[in-house]
């Protein structure tokens, strides 16, 4: 039964890599409507890390700042759902970890484009917290550099 489980999660996230995939590859719409019909089968109890990743990448294929908005706000409730109540148990808490500093930055970035400097200071700030407990590798460094870049653009707000 456990195994079966764990095939199933396996699935689901192959097919959030396959949306993944089409939207780093530019099929924005076809990445959007797989995202939205995984969003439907995964539900409001789905697990953390499938409703993180997802809404995290969902974002990306918006068109309008507010539905990009909305969708890395899910990203962090369901990152938060997973680091609140059952944390001690669940399995995939350090990659959801893993993913604050981005959410946090992508927030920010959010926030810069609807014209809401103040709040996208707080997420930057949450952003460089949070980056403190990355590796100091590929993707940390990137994830740090995005952080200082984005600084520079507030400065010049």
């Amino acid at each position: 039964m456990v195994e079966q489980q764990e095939a199933s999660e396996d699935a689901v996230m192959t097919r959030i890599g396959q949306a993944i995939m089409l939207l780093h590859g530019g099929d924005r719409e076809e990445a959007r409507n797989r995202f939205g019909a995984l969003w439907s089968e995964l539900g409001a109890d789905g697990d953390a890390l499938h409703r993180c990743t997802l809404a995290h990448y969902m974002a990306d294929t918006q068109d309008d700042p507010g539905d990009e908005l909305a969708w890395d706000l899910r990203a962090l409730t369901a990152a938060e759902g997973a680091d609140g109540g059952r944390a001690a148990e669940h399995r995939d808490l350090p990659a959801v970890r893993a993913f604050y500093p981005s959410l946090h930055l992508n927030l920010a970035a959010d926030y810069l484009k609807l014209q809401r400097p103040d709040s996208a200071r707080i997420h930057l700030r949450r952003a460089r917290a949070a980056a403190e407990s990355l590796a100091d590798d590929g993707y940390g460094g990137g994830v740090r550099a995005a952080i200082d870049r984005l600084e520079l653009r507030l400065r010049e707000q």
